[in-house]
């Protein structure tokens, strides 16, 4: 019985610390074939370990250069949909206007849509506007279809804000640039880099839309499932390994910042 009542107790923990398990399975299974050295093309059975691919992480041809390009769209992907959906999150709590409600029906549509769907009528937009698809196409793309989720982000951190406190800092002589920059800004901060962070993952990771309007383009995740077709290379490991890597040190410092900061507060 006392086995029971404990399970009883710690239920929901064990639950969550199986479905954490579940989701971290993948990562812990490239981190492991990361140090692989698989006798033939396919690096899908585990055969010795080496440091090899880790020595040399752009050893496979155009692999790195498809990285840098992906990481250059999904930054100036993320910095305009984080600029204009910033901007559209503040017009849809602030202002009262014609057509709001059917705007704020319309953000959701990307989310919603599937992906197929979007990647199709825009690569049927750029076509009949006479753009060369490339580079230019895949960012516009990108910037369109992450614009839906930084508003989202962003505009549930508005909604929470407390008026009374740009109120304050009016009535303390603030003027609107100096209120929106040292009041409004800093408190809605949370909810913007939240958005930036989601635009650049999603970003970073997508395939059907860029691989509909990309061209001659080869960003990573194309070039990944390209490689998957002929022979995975271990340094597609590695460089997935690094990339979690960077994540979770990134998590902790935010987790660390945020713990300094309520101590102060306290």
């Amino acid at each position: 019985m006392t086995f029971v009542n404990w399970l009883k107790r710690n239920l929901v923990v064990i639950a969550g610390l199986l479905t954490l398990a579940y989701l971290l399975l993948p990562n812990v299974i490239v981190t492991v074939f990361s140090f692989n050295k698989p006798n033939g093309r396919f690096n899908y059975e585990w055969q010795q370990f080496s440091t090899d691919a880790w020595k040399d992480p752009c050893g496979v041809a155009d692999m790195c250069g498809s990285l840098s390009l992906s990481l250059q769209i999904a930054f100036w992907a993320t910095l305009g949909a984080t600029a204009l959906g910033t901007a559209i999150a503040f017009a849809l709590v602030r202002y009262r206007f014609r057509a709001r409600g059917a705007v704020n029906s319309l953000i959701f549509l990307p989310m919603a849509m599937p992906e197929v769907v979007m990647a199709a009528s825009l690569l049927t937009l750029f076509l009949n506007m006479g753009a060369e698809l490339g580079f230019w196409t895949v960012l516009i793309a990108h910037i369109m279809f992450c614009l839906s989720f930084v508003v989202t982000a962003v505009k549930a951190r508005v909604m929470s804000m407390d008026p009374r406190l740009e109120q304050a800092a009016q009535d303390l002589y603030a003027g609107p640039f100096q209120t929106f920059v040292r009041v409004t800004l800093p408190i809605a901060a949370p909810g913007i880099a939240a958005g930036a962070l989601l635009a650049f993952a999603l970003s970073f990771d997508d395939f059907i839309i860029t691989n509909f309007n990309a061209g001659s383009t080869v960003t990573f995740p194309m070039f990944v499932w390209g490689s998957a077709q002929r022979g995975t290379p271990v340094q597609i490991n590695v460089i997935g390994t690094a990339m979690f890597v960077v994540a979770v040190l990134f998590v902790l410092a935010s987790m660390v910042i945020g713990n300094r900061r309520n101590r102060r507060k306290a």
